[in-house]
């Protein structure tokens, strides 16, 4: 029943369902409200692997469901859900290519029959003491027709083949863009929230540290006012340029909105990814753009970064966030600079001296 729809159930497969759901709300002391009954209904019927994975490490580590884990469970997992994967099926001239690939092999099995009744006829024909001649001129006109066929049906699928590898490369390039940012060559918002997503898991199953630092190019609209979009579009292309540069091969540089880039970093603590974030910060600082049309420098590029490290089963919205506010305060206090989030937790409380 895994991977099938609500309202595709029956009444009673539905009720099974709820009643363990509800079931296991009370072991773990979940509230029963109707945002809680929904993630662990969908945890019951199985069809989220990444909400399944992250519920059953809670309960291997005997973590609490208070309420700020299960308002985290909710938004990942349950809303919204990920928008559907623009690949999904198949083409219908690959489907088109299998069923021509299937009849070529009904024609092989059809001709092998053929040949193999043919055979047996000259066997009989050899055991009746039939003139040998006539036999082996049976046996060389079978033999002549059947590598005929076998060299027909090589033929086609070999140009089938062909075809299928024009597909496949299609199909490669038409994911690669759908994953890309045309003006970045990062990797696009969608693409970044999957890649965090699995990164999340893996980190809570592996115990291990995961952060992410968001990037904002400073006074990024002055460079279109000034010298148009065409030199904005120049800025932003060479900031990712080095955000690609500088981190390692196992993370993911995207370009998140705008004039906004982020990196996510496995197994990075706070103060390794604050580390990557300031060598970017500062080669961005130091690099020279000019204009192409007239070669003459542009004013310095400079970047305000925050950065955050990934909180068990917290979501992705709640730890760019805080990356959010980091690269907030960095702009209030002068720009050019990064911002951890234990720099935000040292802030005065509202109202304090």
């Amino acid at each position: 029943m895994a991977g099938q729809s609500i309202g595709d159930m029956d009444v009673e497969y539905a009720t099974t369902i709820a009643e363990r759901a509800i079931r296991l709300m009370l072991q773990q002391s979940v509230p029963s409200t109707p945002n809680n009954f929904a993630v662990w209904f969908e945890y019951c019927m199985g069809s989220s692997v990444p909400l399944r994975k992250t519920i059953d490490i809670l309960i291997a580590g005997k973590r609490p469901f208070d309420n700020a884990t299960n308002h985290e469970l909710y938004i990942t997992y349950i809303s919204p859900h990920s928008p559907p994967n623009p690949l999904a099926g198949l083409p219908e001239q690959l489907s088109g290519l299998i069923a021509c690939a299937q009849q070529f092999l009904n024609t092989a099995v059809t001709d092998n029959r053929t040949q193999i009744a043919a055979l047996g006829e000259v066997s009989s024909q050899a055991a009746a003491s039939a003139d040998p001649k006539q036999i082996i001129a049976k046996l060389v006109d079978e033999l002549s027709k059947a590598t005929a066929r076998a060299s027909a049906l090589e033929a086609n699928f070999a140009a089938t083949s062909e075809e299928l590898d024009t597909i496949r490369d299609s199909l490669k390039a038409a994911e690669q863009r759908s994953n890309t940012d045309a003006l970045t060559g990062l990797a696009n918002r969608h693409s970044m929230d999957e890649f965090l997503r699995q990164a999340q898991i893996d980190a809570m199953e592996k115990d291990e540290a995961l952060s992410v630092f968001l990037i904002d190019i400073d006074h990024f609209k002055k460079f279109n006012d000034d010298y148009g979009h065409q030199v904005g579009d120049q800025v932003l292309r060479l900031v990712a340029k080095v955000l690609q540069e500088g981190v390692r091969e196992v993370d993911l540089a995207a370009r998140y909105g705008g004039e906004e880039l982020i990196a996510v970093l496995p197994g990075a603590d706070l103060e390794t990814c604050a580390s990557a974030a300031e060598r970017v910060r500062r080669r961005i600082a130091e690099a020279k753009l000019t204009r192409r049309a007239t070669g003459k420098e542009i004013g310095s590029i400079t970047v305000s970064i925050g950065v955050a490290q990934f909180r068990l089963a917290e979501s992705a919205e709640a730890m760019i966030e805080r990356c959010d506010r980091g690269l907030y305060k960095a702009k209030r206090t002068g720009r050019n600079r990064t911002i951890t989030e234990i720099e935000l937790e040292r802030e005065p409380e509202a109202g304090a001296a």
